[in-house]
């Protein structure tokens, strides 16, 4: 089928409201995740003094993993997966970017230092080394996020679960490490406000310039031009449009 008979067969949401998945390797990480951090929000809460976190410190941490874990199991995952890049790229946006950063304020003060703590000595210098230096995570995520949105390296994770899953814990993974930079949860210092604030508007400028190429660039990705069910009625156009107009927004208000 050619780029430019894609049928013009109009689907609404309803077709696809229940095509939820099961996410065994997600579920178990968000479970994880959740135990280790609640484990510590206990222990430092019974504390008889010191920085205690507030119980709305522990729901903002459940609300990240949640969201992060939903894009992968709700019906997000499998509109972004066959019919729509717009839905892909939230997906993206979430585990990369909203997710990790609703984590990393949750885990302010107390609790990351005691996470911090917990690892071990050789592999606590490891993670201060890394985290000292900006231009190796932060070119880190550049590269993420650029490669994975070759077109070629797009459509081959849309046609290999493998793949797909080696992206979406990309996104996370680097997503984690330069929040956690900018932010700082741990009071490390080891980066001053001026060089994390250069870092934030260096991934502005790197998201910004992938942005503007889905909204200015014909259609790119493949499965969704040959797919003959348009979801909302969305043009590839359209709807890669949108897919860089949702990136820029949502860029400018994280790290903005």
């Amino acid at each position: 089928m050619s780029w430019s008979s894609a049928a013009d067969a109009s689907l609404g949401l309803a077709a696809v409201a229940g095509r939820w998945s099961v996410a065994p390797a997600a579920l178990v990480a968000a479970g994880a995740a959740l135990l280790l951090v609640a484990s510590s929000f206990v222990r430092l809460r019974r504390a008889a003094d010191g920085d205690r976190p507030g119980l709305g410190r522990l729901a903002l941490y459940g609300a990240g993993v949640a969201l992060a874990t939903l894009s992968l199991v709700s019906p997000l995952d499998a509109i972004g997966e066959d019919y729509l890049l717009s839905a892909h790229m939230l997906q993206h946006l979430i585990l990369g970017d909203v997710a990790p950063l609703l984590v990393v304020l949750a885990l302010r003060g107390s609790l990351a230092r005691h996470l911090f703590r917990a690892v071990p000595s050789p592999l606590r210098r490891v993670l201060a080394g890394l985290l000292s230096r900006p231009s190796i995570t932060g070119g880190a995520w550049l590269l993420v996020v650029g490669l994975w949105h070759v077109p070629a390296l797009f459509d081959d994770a849309l046609a290999h679960p493998a793949a797909h899953e080696l992206e979406h814990l990309s996104f996370l993974v680097t997503g984690l490490v330069v929040w956690t930079q900018i932010v700082d949860p741990a009071g490390l210092g080891l980066l001053g406000p001026g060089r994390r604030a250069a870092l934030a508007l260096a991934l502005l400028a790197g998201g910004t310039v992938l942005s503007e190429a889905l909204i200015f660039c014909g259609p790119l990705y493949r499965p969704y031009v040959e797919q003959p069910d348009r979801l909302l009625g969305l043009s590839p156009a359209a709807d890669q449009a949108r897919a860089g107009l949702l990136m820029m927004i949502e860029q400018l208000a994280t790290f903005g």
